[in-house]
């Protein structure tokens, strides 16, 4: 598994391939790629979703608690009002569909609380980088997996594309990243871990059965996430 992740980080890549990691608007207009031999059934698409969501809004509950300043209460309060609305119209789209919210979403309740615990920093400033990153590239890459799944697809992606409204919660890591170098490197580095185990995540959504063939068609799709990823580091002044 570790193989995979690296060869997409570059770090198995043969001399001489230079990849270029594609922008967030590469990423937007990129041509679809099939997920059909790949595409797990739809309760565990929706489950993982909606999990993911409720993961968001709970980690960010956690860090309004532990921060001080009333500003950053306040933006830190709309990105997991954001993050609660999503989930639950992802749990009202369940039940339209006849099925149980908690039994659906309860299969990736360890491994999604692992991956959280796993990407929760020492501090704040690193969980709020990690919520921004992790939820970025897997909300564009359920975004990419929503094609495969008709209406029901196509309702995800309107709730995926709402507005997330963490454009105060970079604001807040800029004015960090701004005010001492030392914190640019730091999240820098921390931005480069975030990557292997949001990756993984991506990855253990998929079907283990596909052909050798589908998992080569889909990798595009994972190279397009870490050029998404790229512009979001450099919007901040990060290196990725």
């Amino acid at each position: 598994m570790w193989q995979w992740v690296e060869r997409l980080l570059g770090r198995d890549r043969p001399a001489g391939r230079a990849l270029r990691l594609r922008s967030r608007e590469e990423l937007a207009t990129m041509p679809r790629v099939s997920f059909e031999e790949l595409a797990p059934d739809v309760d565990t698409f929706l489950g993982q979703a909606a999990y993911l969501q409720l993961g968001y809004f709970e980690t960010l509950s956690e860090l309004i608690a532990t921060t001080p300043q009333l500003v950053q209460k306040e933006a830190i309060s709309r990105a997991a009002g954001a993050a609660l609305l999503k989930h639950r119209e992802l749990v009202a789209l369940i039940r339209e569909r006849g099925g149980d919210p908690t039994q659906v979403m309860l299969p990736f309740r360890e491994p999604l609380d692992a991956f959280r615990d796993a990407t929760h920093g020492v501090r704040p400033q690193e969980t709020l980088l990690s919520v921004h990153i992790t939820a970025g590239m897997l909300d564009d890459f359920y975004l990419a997996l929503s094609a495969g799944y008709d209406e029901t697809g196509r309702r995800v992606a309107r709730i995926l594309r709402a507005d997330n409204d963490r454009q105060a919660v970079v604001g807040i890591l800029s004015e960090t990243i701004a005010s001492d170098p030392e914190w640019a490197s730091l999240l820098a580095l921390w931005g480069r871990r975030l990557v292997g185990d949001t990756l993984l995540v991506a990855r253990s959504a998929l079907r283990k059965e596909g052909s050798a063939a589908a998992a080569e068609r889909v990798e595009p799709v994972f190279t397009a996430l870490l050029g998404a990823h790229a512009a979001r580091m450099t919007a901040m002044g990060l290196s990725s």
